[in-house]
C-alpha cells in the first residue's frame, strides 16, 4: 500500500473524502491541472469521522487503495484534521497520518497569565516586504487573553505528536474565531511556536471576509489580497511556513490572490464539496433519492448547522428545488466567480445525518458504486476549476 509522507513547503491541496470513494476523481483533477501542487488525499477530521462512522484506518485505506489501483507513485500527504486531544493523535498516528492539524479552538478566550507577555510589550518589528508591527501593552495583553491558553495547548500537543509520530509536520488552525486574526496575533502565535521548536509547516489564520461552507468567498477580494500579503510576509519572516486556507472549497474568486500573496507557499483544505458532488451523481441517476435527501436535509438543517459558519435558511430555499438550487456553484458565472445558491449549504451541513441514516446512507453509496465513472468525471471537473484558479496566481 502507498505510504504518505511530509510535503514541507511545496504547495498542497487537501481532498477530503467523506465516503471513501472520491480519490480516483481527485487524482484525475490533480493529474490534469495540479502542476506543482501536491495532493493530500487521506484527509478527515475527528468530527467528520465520528459523523460518518469511519475510522482513521478506513480513511487511510480507502485513499491508498485507490492510489495504488491508479498506479500513483508521487509523494502525497495524509491530514489528521482538527486534532484536539492526545487520543486524537494516537488514533491518527497509528493509522499512518503524517500531517497533523492542531485545533486549539476550545482554549481561545480562556484568559490566564502567560510568561511571554514581557517579550513583546514595547517591541517594534519591521517585516521584510511587509508591515511594521508595534506591540503596545494593550495589543499584547489582548493577545494573551485570547490566545494564551490556546498556544499553551497547541505546544503541548505538538510535543506529544513528536513523541508518537516519527514522520510528522504540523499545521496550526486558529481560524475558528469570530474576528479575523490580527497581524500582531499572527506574529506572537507563530513566534511562540518557533521558539518552542514546533515543526510548523502551515498556519491557518482567520482571514478577513466570510468563508462560509459550500459557496464562494464573500468580501472584498482586493482588500483580502492586501491582508494576505501582510500575513504571508510574516510567514516568510518567522518560518518560512505555508499559509493555509480552511473552508477552502469553492472559493474560486480569491484563489489567485491567495496564490500570489503566498508566492505559491500555500495549503488549501476542502472536505464537504466532494460529498456535494456525490449528491450530484445521485441527482443524475436517481432523482427520487435526491428528492428524499433534500427533504430529509431540510428537516435536519437547523440542528446540524450548529458547528458551521453558514447563512442559508431552510425558509430561504425552495422546498421543491432540484440540482441547480441545491448543488450548483458555477452556473452562469465566469471562471473565478462562484455561485452562491444557499441550498448547497443545507446539503453540506447535513452530510452526517444523511450518511448514517439507515436507508439514505446505503442508497447514496450504492448509486456511487454503480456509477463510478460519473462520480470521477464530476469530481475531476469540479476540482480542475479549483486547481486552475490557484495556478493562475502562481
Amino acid at each position: 500500500m502507498s505510504n504518505s509522507t511530509t510535503l514541507g513547503l511545496e504547495p498542497s491541496f487537501g481532498f477530503g473524502d467523506r465516503l471513501g470513494l472520491a480519490t480516483p476523481g481527485h487524482l484525475d483533477a490533480l493529474r490534469a491541472e495540479g502542476g506543482p501542487i501536491r495532493g493530500i488525499f487521506p484527509q478527515q477530521s475527528i468530527r467528520e469521522m465520528a459523523r460518518t462512522r469511519r475510522t482513521p484506518e478506513q480513511v487511510m485505506g480507502d485513499a491508498c487503495d485507490a492510489l495504488d489501483a491508479e498506479g500513483f507513485d508521487e509523494p502525497f500527504g495524509a491530514d489528521a484534521d482538527h486534532l484536539k486531544t492526545q487520543q486524537d493523535v494516537d488514533v491518527t498516528a497509528g493509522a499512518g497520518f503524517t500531517f497533523f492539524t492542531i485545533d486549539p479552538s476550545d482554549h481561545v478566550d480562556a484568559g490566564g497569565d502567560v510568561e511571554w507577555i514581557k517579550q513583546y510589550v514595547g517591541q517594534t518589528v519591521q517585516i521584510e516586504d511587509g508591515p511594521r508591527l508595534s506591540f503596545d501593552d494593550t495589543t499584547v495583553q489582548r493577545t494573551a487573553v485570547k490566545y494564551g491558553k490556546a498556544i499553551e495547548h497547541a505546544l503541548s500537543l505538538a510535543v506529544y505528536i513528536a513523541k508518537v509520530a516519527s514522520q510528522h509536520e504540523i499545521e496550526l488552525s486558529v481560524d475558528e474565531t469570530d474576528e479575523p486574526t490580527t497581524l500582531a496575533e499572527h506574529y506572537i502565535i507563530a513566534d511562540q511556536c518557533r521558539q518552542a521548536g514546533m515543526k510548523l509547516v502551515s498556519l491557518a489564520p482567520r482571514y478577513i471576509g466570510d468563508f462560509e461552507k459550500g459557496v464562494d468567498y464573500k468580501g472584498d477580494v482586493a482588500a483580502l489580497e492586501q491582508s494576505l500579503n501582510d500575513h504571508a510576509a510574516i510567514a516568510r519572516h518567522l518560518g518560512p511556513y505555508k499559509l493555509s486556507l480552511h473552508s477552502g472549497s469553492d472559493k474560486l474568486s480569491m484563489y489567485a490572490a491567495f496564490a500570489r500573496a503566498t508566492r505559491g507557499m500555500f495549503h488549501v483544505k476542502t472536505a464537504g464539496t466532494s460529498y456535494l458532488e456525490a449528491l450530484r451523481v445521485v441527482a443524475r441517476h436517481d432523482e427520487a433519492l435526491f428528492r428524499r435527501i433534500i427533504d430529509f436535509a431540510r428537516q435536519r438543517y437547523d440542528t446540524d448547522k450548529a458547528t458551521y459558519h453558514v447563512s442559508a435558511t431552510a425558509e430561504g430555499t425552495p422546498a421543491d428545488g432540484g440540482e441547480r438550487e441545491y448543488l450548483e456553484c458555477w452556473a452562469d458565472v465566469p471562471e473565478g466567480k462562484g455561485f452562491t445558491e444557499p441550498g448547497r449549504q443545507i446539503l453540506h451541513c447535513t452530510f452526517g445525518s444523511v450518511l448514517t441514516d439507515a436507508e439514505l446512507g446505503p442508497a447514496v453509496r450504492d448509486v456511487l458504486r454503480r456509477h463510478p465513472q460519473t462520480y470521477s468525471e464530476v469530481l475531476a471537473d469540479h476540482f480542475a476549476r479549483h486547481l486552475r484558479a490557484l495556478r493562475a496566481g502562481m
